[in-house]
């Protein structure tokens, strides 16, 4: 039950990226501009992208309640393969044979990590030391990756923006696992939790830093950034929050860390995608723009 919802939420999370990419783009304000993020609020496809963010995190908070962290991660980041022929659609991306064969390398690698690795799950209740380090960890690492993406365009800032975002998005997903816990115990539990409020900023980081990656107009490598990191950074979480081992028999480890790998190197090959040759703000049609209009 868990891995379906786990598919159904990479869908949810496939449309909501590339509607809320196409919102961005839209925008009159560049994404140096913070305005673009009020700008894109009153965009009805980015909402409706907003929409089906919301429908995905939903249905992968109650994969996480009764899944594996390291599992529902996995298949979260099929959301990749899902949204590149709606990207191919919706804002014109280009998908050649390198980002197929991307697709099929990481499709492949993650069923063979999660059929051989055989993730299993751990403790439900961490200590608060392991939390701290995964929170202040998570902070250094987001404030070094945006940082660098500022200084950057094209495809390589929707690579540092979306690494930042996936970091945010692995922690989320790790808090989310212990916040379905508290949420059955009613509002003032909730409330005086830490969980929901780390929830929030986390899920506030990953927004904003998903956004501005978006907003280069390249949807493959700020995708591929973002799914590459989350999973890397849920596998982290899983073993050294919640105890989560990959597999109990030591020949199975190493398979196992191959299909991650291949996982890995298909994502890679996916964030080497050409930007859409008619890729300009604001654009609402499909007509070629003039050369030298690319971001």
């Amino acid at each position: 039950m868990a891995q379906a919802l786990a598919l159904l939420a990479a869908l949810a999370f496939a449309f909501g990226s590339v509607l809320q990419q196409k919102g961005t783009l839209e925008a009159p304000s560049g994404g140096d501009d913070p305005r673009f993020l009020v700008q894109i609020l009153r965009r009805p496809v980015w909402l409706a992208g907003g929409g089906c963010q919301i429908a995905g995190w939903v249905l992968q908070a109650i994969a996480l309640d009764t899944g594996s962290l390291i599992v529902v991660q996995s298949l979260t980041a099929m959301s990749l393969v899902m949204a590149l022929p709606l990207g191919a659609r919706i804002t014109h991306q280009v998908i050649d044979r390198r980002v197929w064969l991307g697709a099929g390398a990481m499709v492949a690698g993650i069923i063979l990590f999660l059929a051989v690795g055989s993730p299993q799950g751990g403790t439900n209740s961490p200590p608060s030391s392991a939390w701290w380090t995964a929170c202040l960890s998570s902070l250094v690492i987001v404030g070094v990756l945006a940082n660098m993406g500022r200084k950057r365009q094209g495809a390589q800032r929707a690579l540092l923006f979306g690494a930042a975002a996936g970091v945010g998005f692995a922690l989320q997903a790790a808090v989310t696992k212990v916040f379905d816990t508290v949420v059955g115990q009613g509002a003032q539990a909730v409330f005086s939790s830490w969980t929901i409020y780390v929830l929030i900023v986390s899920a506030l980081a990953g927004f904003v830093l998903q956004q501005s990656a978006l907003k280069t107009g390249v949807l493959a490598p700020a995708m591929a950034s973002s799914n590459a990191v989350t999973l890397l950074g849920s596998v982290v979480f899983g073993i050294t929050i919640f105890g989560e081992v990959l597999s109990s028999g030591g020949g199975a480890l190493a398979p196992a860390l191959i299909g991650l790998g291949a996982a890995l190197l298909g994502i890679v090959l996916l964030s080497q995608a050409k930007p859409p040759e008619d890729q300009v703000q604001g654009q609402t049609d499909v007509t070629p723009a003039p050369a030298g209009s690319q971001t």
